[in-house]
């Protein structure tokens, strides 16, 4: 008897510790648009509201990827695991990987920054894990992710 009798004195002080909070609204107000209904012929197209398509279409951040250079920088660095990519934004970031043959790990970050097929569109940073590498080295890399997507634009152009 004595148990349910402390229940029940908790329970109404629970409740009244619960309607002693409500009373820290007595200023709050209603929002007038917050009872409207929005859809119908109510609902008016906000510009900043995007639509379904518009993923398809690319925002503002996008840019534009030449998709043999995406693909051929992919096999290129192959080796290194990838830790991002974005297309997108045109962003490779790999992890640290040894080349086939090598002895020293590397990691590449890969800009593709225009549709054009150019060495423009194309930046390529490697790193070790003694810092960045020398430039004759990098060169080499962007030499070989070049060779290759012109490789792929020739083969994609006998379909």
């Amino acid at each position: 008897m004595t148990q349910s009798r402390i229940r029940f004195v908790g329970l109404a002080v629970a409740a009244l510790v619960g309607l002693a909070g409500c009373s820290a609204f007595q200023n709050a107000r209603l929002d007038p648009d917050a009872t409207r209904v929005k859809g119908g012929s109510q609902a008016q197209p906000n510009p900043e509201d995007g639509s379904i398509l518009d993923a398809f279409r690319g925002s503002k951040d996008s840019v534009k990827v030449n998709r043999f250079l995406w693909t051929a920088s992919l096999e290129v660095l192959d080796f290194l695991p990838v830790e991002a990519a974005d297309p997108f934004t045109g962003i490779i970031s790999t992890g640290y990987g040894t080349p086939p043959g090598g002895n020293t790990a590397y990691r590449a970050t890969v800009l593709v920054s225009d549709p054009a097929l150019d060495a423009r569109s194309l930046k390529v940073s490697l790193q070790s894990r003694r810092g960045p590498v020398d430039a004759a080295t990098q060169r080499a890399v962007e030499d070989a992710i070049l060779n290759r997507a012109r490789q792929l634009r020739i083969e994609a152009g006998r379909f």
